[in-house]
């Protein structure tokens, strides 16, 4: 079936327009992603560079062929861009403007200007690099990314593939809607028309998934840390102990835990100000993290209690990791020696079984006779 031209880029021009605002309107609402609004500028300026184009025929082709396709290239560069924004790198102005900048320096060349096989080929290559440059982005930086970025690879791939198959096949055909009205227009660039569209629309759903998969994991990870320590807090403390103690019942290793309190804390908050004490439980936190296996689970469950949950582990292994965790903690140049100590109680899944809530109760037990016995020191369930 035969792909009407005029139609087709009536249709362009109006879906980019609605889609480029509604982008435009997602990024005015969040006013965090500024992904959102280079994508918008791109959606926009590709509807603004095919009307330039379809201006061909009416006594005026410089609009079309210089700044129609000059503005095209800008629109490539702004999809780039708001890929290389998202994965968190600067714009690259020299790089946004540099496509339409070497095309109207091309321009002037009347050999240039004049060769429609030359004007698609060139126009199609730098399609390719900046969509090359898009897919780099994501290639690139796709071990730090925790959104699902392979769709927006894989139409920024095939986008670059169908224009290299242009430079191939195409000899091009000028945007002329009186020719394509008349029924004379290859068909290759209905498809192209069609393509292009279609790209625009994956893309920018596409991402916009992306930005807001992202924002989500942000808030996600927020409700599970301590903002001030930067340690997980109570509510991922209790889930991810869970699972740990979930996967080490099944596999029969023991478990230890560690409930650690900083000791005299009011009274360094008295002594030395609330902002002293939010640096000793930032240090703690950083003592304590230091210590443990990535396997570990780390968090601050109270005001200056924190617990530790070892997976694989026995009472001697969580003593040994107590102890460095006491001494490097009081050994801190924060205050005069002696100022800063913690004390532990260190129970094992041998005396609470795999019950998270039980081996933080018995933690307590042990605890608090740490503390009966002059704190800074660590206990171990049952005390003595």
């Amino acid at each position: 079936m035969p792909l009407n031209i005029p139609t087709l880029v009536m249709v362009d021009i109006y879906v980019l327009v609605l889609v480029g605002l509604l982008m435009l309107h997602a990024w005015r609402r969040g006013r965090r992603d500024s992904t959102l609004g280079y994508l918008a500028a791109a959606l926009l300026l590709g509807a603004l560079g095919t009307v330039l184009g379809s201006l061909r025929g009416i006594g005026m082709d410089f609009v079309p062929l210089v700044l129609g396709n000059g503005v095209l290239q800008i629109s490539a560069a702004l999809t780039w861009t708001a890929l290389r924004v998202f994965v968190g790198r600067q714009p690259h102005l020299p790089g946004i403007f540099a496509g339409a900048v070497i095309w109207t320096l091309l321009c002037l060349n009347p050999a240039f200007y004049e060769s429609l096989a030359v004007r698609v080929m060139v126009s199609s290559l730098m399609t390719v690099c900046y969509t090359g440059l898009a897919a780099l982005e994501l290639w690139r930086s796709r071990r730090s990314l925790e959104v699902a970025w392979v769709p927006a690879l894989v139409l920024s791939l095939f986008h670059a593939g169908f224009y290299c198959v242009r430079i191939v096949v195409d000899q091009g055909m000028p945007f002329d809607m009186a020719l394509a009205s008349a029924g004379q227009g290859t068909r290759f660039f209905a498809l192209l028309v069609f393509e292009t569209l279609l790209y625009a629309i994956g893309m920018a759903f596409v991402i916009l998934a992306m930005v807001k998969e992202r924002a989500e994991l942000k808030f996600r990870a927020a409700a599970y840390c301590d903002p001030l320590t930067g340690v997980g807090n109570r509510r991922a403390f209790m889930s991810s102990g869970e699972y740990l103690l979930k996967g080490c019942a099944q596999r029969g290793e023991q478990v230890v835990l560690l409930l650690c309190d900083l000791d005299h804390f009011k009274r360094l908050n008295d002594n030395y100000g609330h902002a002293t004490g939010d640096q000793a439980l930032v240090a703690f936190g950083q003592v304590v993290e230091g210590s443990l296996r990535k396997q570990d689970v780390f968090g601050r469950i109270g005001g200056e209690e924190f617990a530790c949950l070892l997976g694989a582990a026995d009472l001697e292994a969580g003593g040994q990791v107590a102890e460095r965790i006491r001494r490097e903690f009081a050994g801190l140049p924060l205050l005069e020696p002696g100022q800063l100590s913690v004390s532990i109680g260190i129970v094992s899944s041998r005396d609470g079984g795999y019950d998270l809530f039980r081996l933080l109760s018995l933690a307590d037990d042990a605890l608090y006779a740490a503390k009966d016995k002059g704190r800074n020191r660590i206990q171990r369930y049952p005390a003595d």
